[in-house]
């Protein structure tokens, strides 16, 4: 696997958890897995051990560690070392804008990865599985370059964690890598007269995958394929959506670290606790009155995709609800900025954190009664599926991986775990939150909600079979390439 995140490492969002997570579950399925990773500042490399190497980049020489740590018998990473690349204050930039060389930064990971594949003494990998844009040049080169050859009965896959995202680059950013001309046409990495690493990296995979059945569906079409739908459209039955799952031991409220008090669905007793320090954490009211009030969590960047837009125009009708919120997340100053505002206003029903904190976003899973996820578009979201865990009962809109977690509330659903709002209006989101506010002060209902949220499975063991079944039929196309390419010679 070649990816730019991935947790405990480098984290900066779902990427990060998935490849923090799925070899884990993959090596319990009796999968051998070598993760390869930048060495970005601040990585502690304690029990790695250390290999120079050296890839070429369009003319010029690229120098580099790697650092391979054992985690297990058969689980390792590979950090690539390169200061001049990854010894930097943010993973893809700062302040806001992207480093100019993310192009040359994130070849050179992907060169370093098959770079270590092809080293003498290492078994030629089955499987070649690059994760989003940052990854896809890796793809691309073996697709198009000679000097891989032990690399070539490899299966390709290409995970997509969010579309919004292709690494597109100007057209002489090939020659500067030393990338092949073959990949600027249409039906390579060419893109509106530009390069798009992504795109080279999906025409160039055996097997695409995205992290929810329903985000596959959904990128086929104009409204969410960002431009690529017809290039996705293409790839026919070889696209397949697997939804993603969580980590199962991180993310339980019966031994949670994080949390002042342990539950579980047998007994719930602890989630009050944790939902008192949660409102004493953020200056809300916490007493008995406080408390028997429904609360509405929300842990989140603060771009517009995650619905923000949304909650400002509805703001003031949710607050005159009977409820309170509590918001965790940083992102763009103007969404910062409307939330301080709205906890200015109402200080006794709404509190704002800018900034992330693992500890605090365990404390709002454990601690609100609702969580709100009212996203434009979600490929996945994880969000919804640790409140399940916690049975903090999911708000969301019925997009992506949303649409596929989130069974919604009606009087005859027995299965039901959330609320979907089905439109993107605000005056929809107000209407299915006022639903679930009213619906709060009905024991039976809600606690039915809630064992169902906790009882579900949304481990990394279903999702890890479903992508072994993807790799068994790379693995296959991979050895009919190899076998034509010796026919060839």
């Amino acid at each position: 696997m070649i990816a730019s995140e991935a947790a405990p490492w480098a984290k900066s969002g779902g990427l990060g958890d998935v490849v923090g997570a799925l070899p884990q579950a993959l090596e319990a399925l009796g999968h051998h897995v070598t993760v390869v990773l930048p060495k970005y500042r601040g990585i502690d490399l304690t029990g790695a051990l250390p290999v120079a190497g050296a890839v070429l980049q369009g003319h010029a020489p690229r120098h580099f560690t790697w650092w391979t740590l054992p985690l297990s018998e058969r689980r390792r990473v590979v950090f690539v070392d390169a200061p001049a690349y990854f010894d930097r204050p943010g993973l893809y930039g700062e302040a806001g804008s992207d480093y100019p060389d993310n192009a040359e930064r994130f070849d050179v990971l992907g060169q370093a990865a098959l770079a270590f594949a092809s080293r003498e003494g290492e078994a030629a990998p089955d499987i070649i599985h690059a994760h989003d844009w940052q990854a896809s040049s890796a793809l691309a080169r073996i697709a198009t370059e000679p000097r891989w050859p032990r690399l070539q009965s490899a299966g390709r896959v290409v995970t997509i964690h969010n579309l919004a995202y292709q690494g597109v680059f100007p057209r002489e950013t090939l020659p500067a890598l030393g990338l092949s001309w073959d990949l600027f046409r249409l039906e390579t990495g060419e893109f509106w007269g530009r390069f798009n690493a992504l795109k080279a990296g999906i025409t160039a995979a055996d097997y695409v995958t995205t992290v929810s059945p329903t985000y596959a569906k959904e990128t086929l079409t104009a409204v969410a394929g960002a431009g690529l739908d017809g290039v996705l459209a293409g790839r026919a039955d070889r696209y397949v959506g697997i939804l993603n799952g969580i980590d199962t031991d991180l993310w339980n409220p019966a031994t949670d670290p994080h949390l002042p008090a342990h539950y579980s669905v047998g007994e719930v007793a602890g989630k009050a606790i944790c939902k008192r320090h949660l409102l004493a954490e953020f200056g809300l009211p916490c007493g008995d009155d406080a408390v028997a009030r429904p609360l509405v969590g929300f842990v989140s960047r603060l771009v517009a995709q995650k619905g923000l837009d949304q909650i400002a125009q509805a703001a003031h009708s949710l607050v005159e609800l009977d409820a309170s919120f509590v918001f965790l997340g940083s992102g763009e100053r103007g969404y910062e900025d409307a939330l301080r505002a709205l906890a200015r206003a109402h200080p006794a029903r709404v509190a704002v954190g800018i900034g992330f904190d693992e500890r605090l976003a365990h404390l709002v899973e454990a601690g609100a009664d609702m969580f709100l996820m009212p996203s434009v578009f979600e490929p996945c979201g994880l969000n919804q599926m640790y409140s399940l865990r916690y049975g903090t009962v999911p708000i969301v809109r019925a997009v992506g991986g949303l649409e596929d977690t989130i069974q919604p509330y009606t009087a005859r659903a027995l299965q039901a775990n959330g609320f979907k709002v089905r439109e993107g209006s605000p005056a929809a989101l107000v209407r299915v939150v006022r639903q679930a506010v009213r619906l709060y002060h009905n024991p039976a209902v809600w606690r039915k909600l809630m064992v169902n949220g906790m009882r579900a499975d949304h481990s990394w063991r279903r999702s890890a079979r479903e992508y072994g079944k993807v790799y068994r039929r790379a693995r296959a196309v991979g050895a009919d390439r190899a076998r034509r390419l010796q026919t060839k010679g």
